[in-house]
């Protein structure tokens, strides 16, 4: 009896960690987080053109974001978190979540990257601006 609960709990967790990886990385996705540290951990398709508003977004996003969520939102690998992914997509982190993770900072709760800490010296605008460049990445890589 001990051995087949000893079994099944073994069974279920491996389910659980296969079914979890399955949520936070779509198949197509999973080949680009076997790189090194830093690497990007998702391929990004690029918007034909973005506004001016998106150009200042992106310079912003480079200078702000990138070290941890890497170039184009892709995240990198053992560091952050990409942005283009469909945990973001509005209808689960609407915009607002990104003005209240910049000001306030995250607790890890989709990846195991640890707590986004606030970014200094953002205003309100910036982070509109950023959050409309990511959403622009997102809507050309399908995640309405």
């Amino acid at each position: 009896m001990r051995k087949s609960f000893i079994l099944g709990a073994l069974g279920l967790a491996v389910l659980l960690a296969l079914g979890w990886n399955a949520f936070i990385e779509a198949p197509e996705q999973r080949a680009a987080t076997t790189g090194g540290i830093g690497d990007a951990l998702v391929a990004v398709s690029l918007p034909d053109a973005l506004t001016g508003k998106q150009q200042i977004g992106a310079r912003a996003f480079e200078t702000n974001c990138a070290t941890c969520h890497g170039v184009n939102a892709a995240g990198r690998y053992g560091i952050g978190p990409p942005l283009v992914h469909i945990i973001y997509e509005p209808s689960h982190h609407g915009d607002q979540s990104f003005h209240l993770a910049v000001m306030n900072g995250v607790r890890s709760h989709h990846w195991p990257y640890g707590n986004m800490p606030p970014v200094d010296g953002l205003t309100t605008g910036d982070v509109d601006m950023i959050v409309d460049y990511v959403r622009a990445l997102q809507r050309s890589n399908g995640i309405n």
